[in-house]
């Protein structure tokens, strides 16, 4: 993401910009969320695992409603439509097993969190500010540890606690990263 040259940066301005203004927006957010999660975790591990049911419930209705359409006859398509509703409906109908579930899955997200961010500081070579996505990483991969040594037990706070403090830490990510944008520019 880093090894833009300001030429490239130069032909691609309105999406830079862009970038720079979403990355101030999207940061807070993820910096409020992020907070929410920290001081209420276990409102935010039951709003996540609602977001995620009814997410995965309209997932598995578009795709059978796409297999109806496209290929009746596909029973792969019919298959990933049942396992998304009935996973949906599993958490749904038993929002504890739900949880431990949903608990395993972001134990799994935090690890490629963390090789994605550790990507993103081996990407910004010589950059001042790569030291952002070092700390994000290891945050992410030290949640995830964390998370499997108490799972699924204590999966009912640990979810909402470390997605509130990954969306904390994401958020400042995204403020740095704008700000290393304004500063390149400046720099010209």
């Amino acid at each position: 993401m880093w090894k833009y040259t300001t030429l490239e940066m130069d032909m691609n301005k309105t999406l830079v910009d862009k970038f720079k203004k979403y990355s101030k927006i999207g940061g807070s957010l993820f910096i409020i969320l992020g907070l929410i999660g920290i001081f209420f975790p276990t409102f935010m591990t039951f709003g996540t695992l609602v977001f995620v049911s009814y997410l995965m419930l309209f997932a598995g209705i578009s795709a059978g409603a796409l297999t109806w359409i496209s290929n009746r006859n596909d029973w792969t398509g019919w298959l990933k439509s049942f396992i998304l509703v009935a996973v949906a409906a599993y958490m749904i109908f038993y929002p504890m097993q739900g949880v431990a579930t949903l608990g395993l899955l972001f134990s799994i997200y935090f690890f490629m969190d963390a090789f994605t961010g550790l990507g993103l500081t081996f990407s910004a070579n010589e950059q001042k500010h790569k030291w952002i996505w070092l700390l994000n990483a290891v945050t992410s991969f030290a949640l995830a540890v964390i998370f499997l040594i108490g799972w699924p037990f204590s999966s009912l706070w640990l979810v909402g606690f470390f997605v509130g403090v990954s969306l904390f830490f994401d958020g400042i990510a995204l403020l740095v990263g704008g700000s290393f944008l304004n500063a390149l520019e400046e720099k010209k």
